[in-house]
Formats: C-alpha cells, sequence, structure tokens
C-alpha cells in the first residue's frame, strides 16, 4: 500500500496532487492521511470507532501512531508467495425483505 509506505518513509504528501501540495490545508491534509491509516489498522480493535474518526478530524487532539494496515502484505508482494497464488473466493448470500402494510 503505497500510502503505508510513504507514511514510514515520513513522505506523505506525496499522495497529494500537485495543485494542493503547498496548499494552507496542508496540517488537515496530513491529519486525514493519518486517520484514514489508522482505520485500516492489521487488528480491528486496534481500529477507531466512526464517532472518535469524526472526532479526530474536527479536532485537534493527538493522533496515535498508525500500526501496519491488514492487507499491506497482499498487496505489496510481502506475503507469502504460495498463498497469494490461491484462488479464493467466498459466497455472498443476500436477504430480501418486503414490508407490506396490512
Amino acid at each position: 500500500m503505497l500510502a503505508w509506505e510513504l507514511w514510514k518513509k515520513g513522505r506523505p504528501l506525496e499522495l497529494v496532487d500537485k495543485s494542493i501540495e503547498k496548499s494552507i490545508f496542508q496540517s488537515q491534509i496530513l491529519r486525514c492521511i493519518h486517520v484514514s491509516l489508522l482505520c485500516v489498522q492489521q487488528n480491528p480493535d486496534d481500529r477507531p470507532g466512526m464517532s472518535s474518526v469524526l472526532l479526530m478530524l474536527v479536532s485537534e487532539v493527538e493522533l496515535p501512531e498508525p500500526k501496519q494496515p491488514g492487507f499491506f502484505g497482499k498487496y505489496s508482494g510481502e506475503g507469502d508467495s504460495s498463498t497469494s497464488k490461491q484462488q479464493q473466493s467466498s459466497t455472498n448470500e443476500i436477504t430480501i425483505t418486503l414490508l407490506e402494510a396490512r
């Protein structure tokens, strides 16, 4: 995941379009990247809930350092090659409930 790699290298602004990179909103852009990385951490218990995410985005509370994303190895080529070659599939089931008035 490019965002994670750039974050770890201290260069997260390389994700941002050049036209807004030098904007006055640079700190807000960095905060959004930071919060987004917190939301995709490998352990679901480490991920913030929606109310916490909103608080993080609208306030100046100090943010914890994000941990490695859960899908980092699968997309960066660092995962186990034997499992990445296997086809994994899942069955999606859907239930539709129709409400009818009496």
